[in-house]
């Protein structure tokens, strides 16, 4: 880090702890008003989520954070990644052009041709291609750290993230909310929560948002409407089903590139495709039910599905990353490009059933989780391209000779000027449908050998099957694998404020396809240890954690363009977590979180992206070393009615932009940043209130994410948003 950015960092902290120091009291003055306001920020939902059982958090062994909602609103936080910022476990990956979510946790991502996967209520529901999550209808989202297959089965090899949905509550009311921001961005939020009888509720949750952005030429349209009902026959059995329908309008960005691996060259607002081609598109239609029931005070049930059917479609031309047709490694000047179009079509199904409960043997207290789950997934892939031929890299060669120039779909990156020439049509590349199917048992026991020492022990037995119908090639027949997932973790309650665990687990993830030699591909395996410490502070009112953590991971998938399939071999991430939140005082809330990790390959293997090899030990791209949260607010009594003032600091130290030497322009990484917000929300009324958003206050120059140095995704200059909402 450097002595600018460690100064950066130290000034940004001051300034928000500032607000503590001036106020907080000693720990002897906390009052039994700090674990009432505690009680409150623990998340809360009307149903047991599926796969977790029912468990304190001192008795879980692994880390877990749940950011909750008064947190993610002091966040402001509008879609799913940048609430994750919140966490830093959790950093971001390439986006596909701010197509879809994508995050890695622990230094660990899946499929970089595919969203990063995450549940939504337990259920499996990343997957497909529905756009970036909006937090409309988000009431919680949880941070489960480390490989969960003994129960989730199929997931992303780092840990997991769980949405925790908004649901009929049986109490009526509402809250609407319009805002304004720089750039053009008009969007209005609405939450209706209607008791219709004392056993059926309904819940109306949507939002609709128009926006400009910083990046020339680009707007996007996006609308969602998450309805929900609740019903419950008897005391002891409840129905609840949720509707998840959006459609949005993003144009495909890849954003800028490096010029001699320097990305600060090229300005940060230039927009280097082709308005022409119009927006992609993305639709998603989920349905989702679940049905609990309690037998008596220890033992219950849950069953569910859930049916996702999700698209993508649309044209792009962004820079070629072939280096054979790239003029900008020429003259540094004009980019050549390449004209795709994607028609991505993906229908999801779950069926889950568990049973929960707890019996005595021997003087020792059992909570078990057995369950089963069945899932399918049929995803259609259309992907079309077209080129220029390559190019001799001789000094003579003119980047705008004509006929070169127009091959090429060559632009001027200083000055880009749209629409020069007519949009080629491409041809297809990859036209397939791939078919995954599996299905799962899994136990878990928790056994209290004492009042304070427990032991976990769980397992799961996955039996699954893919085959691929290829309309440009050979069909893959079916093939199936089976799969034993243990988990084993110990967890000690040392006294009523520190508790100490260590758990080892494993991760699977079935690939589909098979490598350039024609064989099926082995599974993608993540074996992973962790050892920590939780604790409770000022009596319950801050609860923290501190993690030491070691994964390793075995037949990770690269993918090429074309979609070439191969296993890079093995990779190791490592580090310490140390997250804690909490209320300082009665008026004081704060969140911190901070990570380091260590990630990189552990052997040499052949990138089929970039056609290097990649040599072991190469660090892992977009896998920051350091990444720092901190989130804090303070509220006051301003003439009569509640003041609300805070702020945030994110910090992400500097990181991999990309995978090897591409085409001898050498080690290119994406420099370290630091951005503060700050927010004021003033009460009007009793239901009305106004608030001001203000984020990258210090109009910070900053990169997010990128996929090579040509691909680079820049981060927002200072940006304001100002809210009215009404609240009944």
């Amino acid at each position: 880090m450097s002595i600018y950015m460690s100064k950066r960092l130290l000034l940004g902290s001051v300034a928000l702890l500032s607000l503590a120091a001036v106020t907080a009291p000693t720990a002897s003055a906390q009052s039994e008003d700090n674990e009432e306001l505690t009680q409150e920020a623990i998340l809360v939902t009307g149903t047991r989520q599926a796969y977790r059982g029912d468990f304190e958090d001192f008795e879980i062994p692994q880390a877990e954070q749940i950011l909750g909602e008064e947190l993610l609103q002091d966040a402001a936080a509008l879609d799913l990644i940048t609430a994750l910022d919140l966490s830093a476990s959790v950093a971001r990956q390439n986006n596909f052009g701010g197509l879809w979510n994508a995050f890695a946790i622990r230094g660990f991502a899946g499929d970089e041709n595919l969203p990063s996967n995450y549940l939504v209520n337990g259920f499996n529901a990343g997957r497909g291609f529905a756009g970036p999550r909006d937090i409309s209808g988000i009431e919680a989202i949880e941070v489960l750290k480390g490989p969960k297959a003994a129960l989730f089965g199929r997931g992303e090899p780092g840990g997991t993230i769980n949405i925790v949905t908004k649901r009929p509550t049986f109490e009526t009311g509402g809250d609407f909310k319009f805002t304004v921001g720089r750039f053009n961005q008009f969007r209005g939020d609405a939450d209706l929560d209607v008791a219709v009888s004392d056993n059926i509720g309904v819940r109306l949750v949507g939002f609709f948002e128009d926006a400009e952005s910083f990046r020339d030429t680009i707007e996007t349209q996006r609308f969602g409407f998450y309805p929900s009902i609740a019903f419950h026959p008897t005391d002891s059995t409840q129905i609840i089903y949720e509707l998840e329908y959006t459609e949005q309008e993003i144009p495909f960005d890849r954003g800028i590139p490096a010029i001699g691996n320097d990305i600060t060259v090229v300005p940060i607002e230039t927009f280097l495709g082709e308005p022409g081609n119009g927006p992609n598109e993305t639709k998603v239609v989920g349905h989702q039910l679940e049905v609990q029931h309690d037998f008596n005070d220890n033992w219950s049930a849950l069953v569910g599905f859930n049916f996702r059917d999700t698209s993508l479609e649309g044209f792009d031309t962004a820079a070629s990353l072939s280096g054979s047709r790239q003029f900008l490694f020429i003259d540094g000047e004009n980019l050549s490009r390449e004209r795709r179009f994607r028609e991505f079509d993906a229908q999801f199904f779950v069926v889950r059933a568990e049973v929960t409960g707890e019996f005595d043997t021997g003087g020792l207290r059992h909570r078990v989780l057995v369950g089963v789950d069945y899932d399918d997934f049929d995803n259609d892939i259309l992907f079309e391209r077209v080129r220029g031929a390559p190019i001799s890299f001789q000094p003579s060669d003119d980047p705008l000779d004509p006929v070169v120039a127009e091959s090429l779909q060559v632009i001027n990156v200083f000055d880009p000027v749209f629409g020069q020439f007519p949009l080629p049509d491409p041809t297809p590349l990859t036209d397939q449908l791939q078919l995954q199917e599996s299905f799962g048992v899994f136990v878990q026991d928790q056994i209290s050998l004492t009042d304070r020492l427990d032991v976990r022990l769980g397992f799961r037995f996955d039996r699954s099957s893919q085959s691929l119908i290829n309309e440009l090639g050979a069909d893959i027949p079916n093939e199936s694998d089976s799969r034993f997932s243990p988990q084993i973790g110990v967890s000690y309650q040392a006294n009523d404020n520190v508790a100490l665990y260590a758990s080892y687990g494993e991760g699977f993830r079935q690939l589909l396809g098979l490598d350039p030699t024609g064989e099926q591909l082995d599974p993608n395996i993540t074996r992973s240890i962790e050892a920590g410490i939780k604790f409770n502070a000022l009596g319950g009112a801050i609860q923290g954690s501190a993690a030491l953590f070691r994964i390793t991971q075995d037949n990770i998938l690269s993918v090429s363009e074309a979609f070439e399939l191969t296993s890079a071999g093995e990779a190791l991430s490592q580090g310490f977590e140390f997250d804690v939140a909490g209320a300082i005082t009665d008026s004081i809330n704060f969140s911190f979180s901070y990570a380091f990790t260590d990630a990189s390959t552990q052997n040499e293997f052949f990138d089929p992206n970039f056609g290097v090899t990649i040599p072991a030990n190469t660090p892992l791209v977009n896998i920051p070393e350091s990444q720092l949260s901190l989130q804090l607010t303070k509220d006051f009594n301003g003439q009569g009615f509640p003041l609300r003032i805070g702020g945030g600091l994110l910090f992400v130290s500097e990181r991999s932009g990309q995978f090897g030497d591409f085409f001898g322009q050498g080690e290119f990484n994406l420099p370290s940043y630091v951005t503060l917000r700050s927010f004021a929300e003033y009460d009007v009324t009793d239901n009305i209130r106004l608030r001001l958003d203000v984020d990258n206050i210090t109009d910070e120059e900053f990169f997010l994410n990128s996929f090579a140095s040509l691909w680079v995704q820049p981060g927002a200059p200072r940006t304001w948003r100002v809210s009215v909402g009404y609240a009944f």
